[in-house]
């Protein structure tokens, strides 16, 4: 498939689906593949894995590898499949891209190293050498507010000219002068792909592809149903929609994600709720607020189990 046939595929809601574990903090693999096949019953137009909402930074190599792989597996086709495989270690994310390149991914994103602070030279051999090393569709994912840098427009633009299958980005960015520079700049057919959920739809109004947004974990119908409204013209309700959403947007970022997004997923009987330290689950405060929301949302009175 050439970038460009990709490229008409990715569109709407990516879910980032969370990596669920077992009481004693193992991978629960069964569980993984039944998330994915309720997020696509319900309406998710593409599937990602081990980015932020899926602690990728807790998982090993290996664990990272094999959620891949199940993924993969358990989307059988039906909808894009977008990996997460980047790390601060340049080398794990040749690997890890490379990987998923093997497996048959659609596309692989791929996040601005945290921690490390690179330069944006840096930043430019860094995404230049991973985009060279695979015949794989590439989603950059910048969000400064957890690597403390920012991939700059001019980089951006930069990458695009050397490295034709750089094709989109996720923009886990506040600065919404930035991310409409980053279309007029690169240009209104590259991927822009919002990852805070205030700015879902403000970015498909400016020609957004569509959102990878941690709130399609919990409520993965509503989240699709307004983008699927956009792209259908009608412009009222995805934007009563965008409004609907405000108050669950708010409430599953009130502490680290996915902490609260996986409190919520246990409360509506998909997952058991576990993260890995560092992280933690919300206390009994902020559990009670989840619930009674997820009540007033309408969540909690089709939980059940998935099976």
């Amino acid at each position: 498939m050439t970038y460009d046939a990709v490229k008409k595929r990715l569109r709407g809601s990516i879910a980032p689906v969370v990596t669920p574990f077992t009481a004693d903090g193992a991978v629960d693999y069964a569980t993984l593949e039944a998330l994915i096949d309720w997020q696509i019953r319900s309406g998710s137009h593409g599937i990602s894995v081990t980015g932020t909402s899926g602690e990728p930074s807790s998982l090993t190599l290996e664990e990272r590898k094999e959620v891949i792989r199940v993924a993969k597996s358990a989307v059988g086709g039906r909808v894009p499949f977008v990996p997460a495989t980047g790390s601060v270690n340049h080398a794990e994310t040749l690997e890890l891209t490379k990987f998923a390149e093997t497996i048959g991914a659609d596309a692989a994103m791929v996040i601005v190293p945290y921690y490390v602070r690179p330069t944006q030279e840096g930043l430019y051999r860094h995404f230049l050498a991973v985009a060279r090393s695979v015949d794989l569709p590439i989603l950059i994912y910048n969000i400064p507010g957890r690597t403390a840098v920012n991939l700059e427009v001019s980089t951006l633009a930069r990458l695009v000219e050397a490295a034709p299958n750089i094709v989109g980005i996720k923009e886990s960015n506040k600065d919404f002068e930035h991310v409409n520079r980053v279309l007029g700049t690169v240009g209104r057919d590259f991927l822009l792909f919002s990852g805070i959920e205030l700015l879902c739809y403000p970015m498909l109004a400016i020609g957004g592809a569509g959102s990878i947004s941690a709130t399609a974990n919990v409520f993965p119908s509503k989240v699709a149903e307004m983008h699927d409204a956009w792209f259908a013209g009608d412009v009222k309700k995805a934007q009563d929609l965008h409004y609907e959403l405000m108050e669950l947007n708010d409430l599953l970022f009130v502490e680290t994600n996915p902490g609260p997004v996986k409190a919520a997923l246990g409360l509506m009987g998909k997952i058991t709720p576990y993260v890995r330290p560092p992280l933690a689950l919300p206390g009994p405060e902020l559990t009670e607020r989840i619930r009674t929301t997820l009540l007033r949302y309408g969540l909690l009175e089709e939980a059940t189990q998935i099976s």
